[in-house]
């Protein structure tokens, strides 16, 4: 039997979505206001959620303790207030979209994680706009 569980958590980050190989007026067709060369910052959501099985002794599929632990050093630590494109060294070459941004998380986590637990991971760069990834 395996059961998801899932742990909410945030961070406030500035980004620039742009491509250096482009003019500042393709990346404003492409990317918009989020193209401003003096950034721009989001109150970004995140979910971390975990399947797999309960383990027998203790009851959980993880210790949440443990997943806020680990949420918090490489996610929180890393992302909260900073700028994204400048000092945050996996976006110093790609782009840091939302998408990209979930990717990153995702490789920061999976490998603290028993391989047996699926990794789920929700951001929500807005209330209305968020995005997933699973490894897939």
């Amino acid at each position: 039997m395996n059961v998801k569980v899932s742990r909410k958590a945030h961070f406030n980050a500035a980004h620039r979505l742009y491509r250096p190989d482009w003019d500042d007026q393709a990346n404003k067709q492409v990317f918009g206001k989020c193209s401003n060369p003096h950034f721009h910052g989001h109150n970004y959501e995140l979910i971390v959620s975990l399947t797999g099985p309960i383990d027998p002794r203790t009851g959980f599929v993880v210790d949440m303790k443990d997943l806020k632990d680990l949420i918090r050093e490489e996610v929180e630590e890393a992302f909260d207030h900073k700028n994204l494109n400048e000092e945050v060294p996996e976006f110093r070459n790609l782009n840091p979209t939302a998408e990209n941004i979930a990717v990153v998380i995702w490789n920061k986590l999976r490998p603290h994680l028993p391989a047996e637990q699926e990794l789920e991971v929700v951001l929500f760069e807005t209330p209305r706009n968020f995005v997933t990834y699973t490894g897939k």
